[in-house]
């Protein structure tokens, strides 16, 4: 079933566990999810970046997610993942997403709150959901950013904009780490406690499982996975016998190893069973 992302938040902040958001990039990896989140009676929420919705892609993947997800017997989001522009917004939600994240997280305080302040302003009136992101998360290969999230700014930044989901930064980066990272238990933990909006971890891909546990327990109801998807699929395909010509042959096992790889995080959030929860 097609829902937003405050249904599938509203669930992991009652059975107090994570919603996984897999990031897509074809029929293969979003074919994986959804048999993954049926085998695991899992609410999930998939995602695509912002790049694929300002090229050609989004509009070939999308219309078939959105199908898939209204016949799935899970409770499914489609999401825009890290919106660089309003019209990359436009286009999600025009191609059917019913939550949608404006990145405008490089910009200071008061433009990047001015910014989601309109997104979420035309996207409520919708019943669209709407993630924003304040602390900027960068990426592995620069290092991991130790300038985390500040609660008090946390606070007037969703009672500014109204956002139904915050991503933090509480010490990961997006993509390849050099060195497993360390998180900021503790301000999550504050974050939780004080702010209305559902916590957001970026950079899920490489963190420890002990780490991604805490960070669950103390308040993070959604954790993206970009990187180890794009790792699932091209391991298996490199693995599949070169002689196979049917590519519809061929992909058999990717598309079962991304299930695999998408089951094992359902079960490390506690979100397994949630579609029922």
């Amino acid at each position: 079933m097609l829902t937003n992302m405050n249904e599938l938040l509203e669930i992991a902040e009652r059975k107090g566990c994570a919603i996984p958001a897999f990031n897509v990039y074809n029929g293969e990896t979003a074919l994986g999810m959804f048999k993954a989140a049926e085998e695991a009676d899992a609410c999930i929420i998939v995602q695509m970046y912002s790049r694929l919705f300002m090229s050609e892609e989004a509009e070939f993947i999308a219309p078939s997610i959105v199908d898939a997800a209204h016949r799935s017997k899970a409770k499914i989001c489609f999401h825009l993942d890290h919106g660089s522009c309003d019209e990359a917004v436009t286009r999600a939600i025009r191609w059917g997403c019913t939550s949608v994240m404006r990145d405008a997280s490089a910009l200071p305080f008061d433009e990047n709150a001015a910014v989601l302040e309109r997104v979420t302003h035309f996207a409520h009136d919708l019943g669209i959901s709407v993630e924003g992101e304040l602390g900027h998360i960068g990426f592995a290969k620069d290092g991991v950013p130790t300038d985390y999230t500040q609660v008090d700014e946390a606070l007037r930044y969703c009672e500014r904009t109204g956002v139904d989901a915050l991503a933090v930064a509480v010490g990961t980066a997006h993509g390849h780490y050099k060195q497993a990272p360390v998180l900021a238990i503790d301000r999550i933990r504050e974050l939780h406690e004080a702010i209305p909006a559902a916590l957001v971890l970026h950079g899920g891909s490489g963190v420890p499982d002990d780490q991604i546990r805490a960070a669950v327990a103390a308040g993070i109801r959604k954790v993206n996975f970009g990187t180890d998807v794009c790792m699932s699929f091209l391991d298996a395909v490199r693995l599949v016998d070169p002689a196979i010509i049917g590519v519809d042959t061929f992909m058999k096992e990717p598309v079962q190893a991304v299930k695999r790889f998408a089951i094992e995080k359902i079960r490390l959030l506690g979100a397994e069973g949630s579609n029922h929860a």
